[in-house]
Formats: structure tokens, C-alpha cells, sequence
């Protein structure tokens, strides 16, 4: 397996889940369910964020070891460790409301390859403008993909958050969205046509997700859009769902040699569908094995190898 430093710039925070009235509390935060994600996939994998040194940011701090991953320097400096309340409906959808602040502690080191970001910390300043800086130099010998990640609580609007938004698809190697981000976004403008205009600004692969119904993928060489079917699961909830199918999307385009350099950049480029089939795979097992567990469950990459072992190829 090919050793990328990969960086994880975002929230870390507690869920507190209200299900049916009964609530518990889990690690979470979109950014730092990709990096454990990753962790727990064999990379390596470091996480920029922004907690307390109170009991929910050891916690956090616990989760992030046990993970495989670490904490960036300056990390542990807010005042209190942020909150999330989701509200799960009779289907497993999570609704969230927030109690935080977001700012980037420190720039990141020059040393990582990759830089995975998105949902409000690249929208809710101030740390919002320190992430586009910290892309904007990373991209420049490293890799970059990005995940909306739409959190209207968080978000004035869409008219106030697009310019962001566009701006890091422009910037990115990788997108990834789903399709409730793009109604949010964009209405009732179809998919394929949302998928089209992100293309034209730049990055080489986008995917948007849709839950049961799969996923759809378009790259910069290819013409046609590739569409994906979810494996067939019993859904506990769908808590971290997006962020693990990240995850497993990031590692699979590691091991193929598509992350960590302009070099693999360029590769992406001109990649077709053959060439990325087993990372879009990864994500799709890695996805369907954390729907089927409560929480933000991330599987590992034992399990994810076993499960892709009997999953059917992306067509």
C-alpha cells in the first residue's frame, strides 16, 4: 500500500442522536469521520480541527487513536469541544442542529500530499478563508478533494454559500456530494446537469451520491456518466454514511496511484473508467458497511476487503 500523508481539515465534534426519544452520544464531525475512516484504512492520516481539552475533546482525542490517525498541532485550543444534535426520523435520516465555533489553528504543515476538506468549514468563518489558503498551497505539489456536505444550519443560504462552494470545486481534484447537497445548492436542476457544470471547473472526478438509489460518477476524460448501484443493506442509520463512502473513495485512489502529487493529478486526468472502478467500489462497500451499523461506524480495511471480495463491480 502506497504511504500518502493525508490531511483531514475540519469539524471534530459529539453527536448527541435523539432517536424515537431516546438519546445517545457518539465521536463525529464530517471531517474527522473521513480521517478515521482513513486511519482505519491503513493510511496515513492526520486531522486539523478545532476542540477542547475538556472530557468530549478526550473523547475525541481517544476516538482519533484508537482510529489509527493522529491530531494536528494546535488542534486542542477552543474552549469548548463543538456539539451536534441529530434528530433521526423513521427512516434513519439524521436532521442536525450545532453548538460550536470553527477556526483553523495553525496553517498545515508542508509536508502532507493530500487534503481532504469540506461541509462548513471551508463556508463558516473565520475559518473558512484560512482553508481556502491552506488549499491553495497544498494544491500546489499535493492533491486536494472536497465534499459540500451541506449543513443548512450552518449555512445562510445558498445564494450566500456558492460562490465558497464553486470556488473549491474549482480547486479540487476530487468532489463528492449528495444528492439532497445539490437540491439545496441548485433546486430541482437535474443531477447530470449540476454533475456538468462542476466538471467544466476543473476537478477530474465527481461523484454524487443518492443513497439507496447509488451514486453517480463523471470523469474529466470520459463523457458518458457512470452510474453506480448501492449494495443491498438493512439500514441501522445513515450517520456518517457520506463521509465513510469518502473515505473509501480516498483509499482506493491512493492505492491506484491517483493521490498524493501533481503527477497523480495529472493521472486522474486522463484516467478512465477501468482505472478508477475499484476505488468507486471501495467506496460503495465501505458506505454500505457503515449504514448497517448505529453511529458513524468505520470499517476497517480487513473488512472492507472481504466485503469487496463478494460485492459485484462498479459497471
Amino acid at each position: 500500500m502506497t504511504r500518502i500523508r493525508l490531511l483531514s481539515v475540519g469539524e471534530a465534534l459529539i453527536d448527541v442522536v435523539d432517536q424515537h426519544g431516546r438519546t445517545s452520544e457518539h465521536v463525529g464531525g464530517s471531517l474527522l469521520n473521513v480521517g478515521c475512516g482513513l486511519g482505519r484504512l491503513g493510511h496515513d492520516s492526520t486531522i486539523q480541527t478545532w476542540i477542547a481539552r475538556d472530557e468530549r475533546g478526550e473523547r475525541i482525542r481517544d476516538w482519533v487513536s484508537a482510529a489509527g490517525a493522529s491530531l494536528a498541532e494546535g488542534s486542542e485550543e477552543a474552549e469548548r469541544t463543538p456539539v451536534a444534535y441529530a434528530t433521526l426520523d423513521l427512516h434513519g435520516h439524521a436532521d442536525y442542529t450545532f453548538d460550536l465555533e470553527w477556526r483553523l489553528p495553525k496553517p498545515p504543515a508542508d509536508d502532507y500530499q493530500h487534503l481532504h476538506t469540506g461541509s462548513f468549514a471551508c463556508t463558516l468563518e473565520p475559518g473558512g478563508s484560512q482553508v481556502v489558503a491552506a488549499v491553495l498551497k497544498l494544491r500546489e505539489q499535493g492533491t486536494v478533494s472536497y465534499d459540500p456536505n451541506i449543513r443548512p444550519a450552518l449555512m445562510e443560504s445558498a445564494e450566500a454559500v456558492q460562490p465558497r462552494i464553486e470556488e473549491l470545486i474549482g480547486l479540487a481534484d476530487v468532489v463528492k456530494a449528495s444528492d439532497e447537497d445539490i437540491e439545496w445548492l441548485y433546486g430541482d436542476v437535474p443531477l447530470e446537469e449540476v454533475i456538468a457544470g462542476w466538471r467544466e471547473r476543473g476537478p477530474s472526478l465527481v461523484v454524487i451520491t443518492r443513497g439507496p438509489w447509488g451514486a453517480l460518477a463523471a470523469l474529466a476524460s470520459e463523457p458518458e456518466v457512470l452510474k453506480l448501484d448501492q449494495l443491498p443493506v438493512t439500514v441501522a442509520d445513515t450517520v456518517g454514511a457520506g463521509d465513510s463512502f469518502m473515505a473509501g473513495l480516498i483509499s482506493g485512489l491512493v492505492d491506484a496511484g491517483f493521490i498524493g502529487s501533481r503527477a497523480a493529478a495529472d493521472r486522474l486526468a486522463v484516467a478512465g473508467w477501468a482505472d478508477v472502478q475499484p476505488a468507486l467500489q471501495r467506496a460503495i462497500v465501505t458506505a454500505a458497511i457503515t449504514v448497517s451499523r448505529a453511529g458513524a461506524y468505520g470499517p476497517d480495511r480487513d473488512e472492507v476487503q472481504a466485503a469487496q471480495a463478494t460485492a459485484p463491480a462498479a459497471e
